[in-house]
């Protein structure tokens, strides 16, 4: 899913949250008192988000997103951000950990709102490869050598794209710099080359969706310099 749709549908959270009211009896709830947010234009410490864990007792964000690569314990249960199954909502997550106070929400927050589909508009398969069938006409197969996982050398492979966590890539690393982010390798985030791209872009973020995530009832991880 693109930067520019999921943003977009950050900026309809207030919309989202009203719709969800529900019509039942009883009196209504009480309206929460808005977050604290800070005034428009005043600069922002962002490393709050990148330093909060995930969940009690689990990683920071910035050990999650540095390297932008899938963890996979498997000593531990399944499910995003350990390993990734087709029914995680990894975008919804990964937004959630970068805007929102995790010690107020927890990281599903974005996920149970109605922004998006909630489900695959086709069952998955039972058996590998699971994913389901595809839409449309399938294109022909593409001229060239198949590649063997088993027993091709990693130069027969090309490195186009890196989304193990896709909403870092695609929303805090800026135009610029997102072919030299692909060309790198996970080794390379390790040597905090792209710290300074992540923060800048999660500072211009927040700075634009501050009252967005107000008028959504939503605080934000950021705070006020100072």
């Amino acid at each position: 899913m693109t930067r520019a749709f999921k943003v977009g549908a950050i900026l309809a959270l207030p919309i989202a949250l009203a719709a969800c009211g529900g019509g039942g009896g009883g009196p209504p709830a009480p309206t929460p008192p808005p977050p604290t947010v800070a005034p428009p234009g005043a600069p922002l410490n962002v490393q709050l988000c990148l330093d909060q864990p995930i969940a009690p007792g689990q990683p920071s964000v910035a050990n999650i997103v540095v390297p932008d690569t899938i963890k996979v314990d498997l000593r531990q249960p399944s499910g995003f951000p350990n390993g990734r199954r087709l029914t995680d909502s990894v975008i919804d997550t990964e937004l959630a950990w970068i805007l929102l106070d995790l010690t107020k929400h927890p990281a599903d927050t974005l996920t149970k709102l109605p922004l998006g589909p909630q489900a695959n508009d086709v069952p998955f398969l039972a058996d590998f490869p699971y994913l389901a069938p595809p839409n449309g006409t399938p294109a022909p197969p593409a001229a060239g050598s198949n590649f063997n996982f088993r027993t091709d050398a990693p130069s027969a492979y090309v490195q186009v794209d890196r989304m193990g966590l896709p909403a870092i890539a695609t929303a805090l690393i800026g135009s610029s710099q997102k072919n030299p982010y692909n060309d790198d390798s996970p080794a390379v985030d390790g040597t905090r080359k792209y710290v300074n791209e992540i923060s800048a872009t999660l500072t211009g973020l927040h700075t634009a969706l501050q009252d967005d995530l107000r008028g959504a009832n939503l605080t934000s991880c950021a705070r006020p310099v100072g």
